[in-house]
């Protein structure tokens, strides 16, 4: 993945814990996900796209919270909702 400019990493990457182990919100409702995506302006551990529900996806548009992580073991890349880029 190639590294991509973004306007939103000064002020949406914070020291955050992951709210969950597992997609927050489908533990509550009891539906699977594909891969696990992090918050990095909350903490909020939300579904990927490829999941039914889109959980993270979700969680930018009521928050506004651009900037997630890959909760995926051995994955350490970014993207920005906004720029729509992959940061690392």
């Amino acid at each position: 993945m190639a590294k991509s400019v973004c306007g939103h990493l000064k002020d949406h990457i914070k020291p955050v814990k992951p709210s969950a182990n597992g997609c927050e919100d489908c533990l509550k409702t009891g539906d699977p996900w594909v891969h696990l995506r992090m918050c990095l302006d909350c903490g909020y551990v939300g579904c990927c796209d490829s999941s039914k529900n889109r959980h993270a996806r979700a969680h930018y548009a009521a928050s506004g919270h651009p900037i997630i992580q890959s909760a995926e073991r051995g994955e350490k890349w970014r993207w920005c909702y906004v720029d729509e880029v992959y940061l690392d």
